[in-house]
């Protein structure tokens, strides 16, 4: 049986992913209060965050206003389940760059600021998870 925090974020979510049937919204409730746990296709994974994690903290502003009105505080996790889970791999900046490397437009470079986007939206998940609101 799901409860109305369940049903608020599962409804919210899947109006903003492209694969809505793969929302999961888990519940769970201990000490430090009511923990959902967020899990989404891969490919939804920027869409739930948001630029800047600006998406993911709005959902938790949500559930922070319903937690003031039911007495109790929520705590809103959000799954990773990508396999390419683990450190980046290329550890460079874009200031440590050489400016004699040459610039390729090919489809596979997109393919690459894809991954890079990907990793990037990983870490600031893991920086968001980190947040206790």
């Amino acid at each position: 049986m799901s409860t109305i925090d369940q049903q608020f974020v599962e409804y919210t979510v899947k109006s903003l992913v492209g694969h809505p049937d793969d929302v999961v919204v888990e519940r769970s409730v201990d000490e430090k209060g009511v923990l959902l746990t967020l899990t989404v296709n891969p490919e939804d994974l920027g869409r739930v965050i948001g630029k800047r994690g600006v998406t993911a903290q709005s959902l938790r502003t949500l559930l922070r206003a319903l937690g003031t009105k039911n007495d109790a505080r929520y705590n809103l996790k959000i799954v990773n389940t990508d396999e390419q889970q683990g450190p980046r791999e290329n550890n460079t900046t874009p200031s440590e760059t050489t400016e004699s490397e040459p610039v390729n437009n090919s489809t596979d470079e997109t393919v690459e600021n894809e991954s890079d986007y990907a990793k990037t939206t990983r870490e600031e998940l893991a920086e968001l998870d980190d947040l206790d609101i």
